[in-house]
């Protein structure tokens, strides 16, 4: 029954686009680029999703393998083991969609079956060819991101002739498979991928860009929340990067962006908001 409404919650949202949506990140990982955001116990993942909440966040986003940079694979059973006890617990205890980060059917079904609405696949669909099939089974919501690559390589040589436009191309090819795999297209947010395979410039590109991602009709989600390419523009490690970090989300807003992937909730919150005004009263 609670899955139930918080679907119900997301799909008049998806009707009415009324307010940015902003999604809190708790990585059960020891990897993360971003030291803070890594929750290693049920325990002290619950009090940062109930931060989160009291903070304004409408969605938490739960991952268990680091998608950093770099990074390397785990096994399904090692990401269930980081990931189902976490999600429980803050399905119990707090009054918030719950999305699940991975690109593994296995991981997927079971945070759909324990509370989470969302599958928030970086992989667009590719990594696993019985993800469309536990979604659309499921009627769960998808996010469907861009990325060059893999996690491990994806920053060695990224290369595009239009970074937009070639993003664009793929995500609206992705959109078509998902619908092909029986994914409603009402359940589908796009996620251009900044920082995935992508040079400073690139990255520049498509949140100059968002705007062509809004054309679509579909919900953007953009996650840009503390990363390299900010520190690139100021010279600054993760940990100093707020302040980037919300000026950016605000060209985002400004620009289209539909849902904030955020470290920084109650930051977050204010910045889209206030963004959200501007570009409404511009309008």
């Amino acid at each position: 029954m609670v899955y139930f409404v918080f679907m119900v919650k997301l799909d008049r949202w998806v009707g009415e686009r009324d307010r940015v949506l902003v999604m809190g990140v708790i990585n059960v990982t020891p990897d993360s680029f971003f030291p803070a955001s890594r929750m290693l116990s049920p325990r002290l993942a619950l009090e940062c999703a109930q931060r989160m909440v009291a903070d304004g966040a409408d969605i938490v986003d739960i991952g268990g393998e680091s998608s950093r940079p770099g990074s390397s694979p785990i096994s399904s059973g090692e990401e269930l083991e980081r990931v189902l006890p976490v999600l429980e617990r803050i399905h119990a205890e707090c009054d918030v969609v719950l999305s699940v980060d991975t690109t593994k059917a296995d991981v997927a079904r079971e945070a759909l079956d324990r509370g989470a609405s969302i599958i928030n696949d970086i992989s667009a669909l590719r990594a696993d060819p019985d993800m469309a099939t536990v979604a659309a089974e499921r009627g769960a919501y998808v996010v469907l991101m861009h990325m060059q690559g893999i996690p491990r390589t994806m920053q060695a040589t990224p290369e595009y002739d239009d970074a937009t436009g070639e993003v664009l191309e793929f995500l609206e090819d992705r959109v078509r498979e998902a619908t092909r795999r029986g994914i409603a297209r009402e359940r589908l947010f796009i996620d251009p991928g900044i920082g995935f395979g992508k040079r400073l410039e690139h990255n520049l590109a498509l949140l100059r860009d968002i705007d062509c991602f809004a054309a679509t009709g579909l919900p953007v989600l953009v996650g840009i929340s503390r990363k390299s390419f900010l520190g690139e523009l100021l010279d600054l490690p993760a940990s100093e990067r707020l302040e980037a970090t919300l000026a950016a989300q605000a060209v985002a807003v400004a620009s289209g962006a539909d849902i904030l992937r955020v470290h920084d909730v109650r930051e977050g919150r204010r910045a889209a908001d206030t963004a959200r005004r501007l570009r409404k009263h511009a309008a």
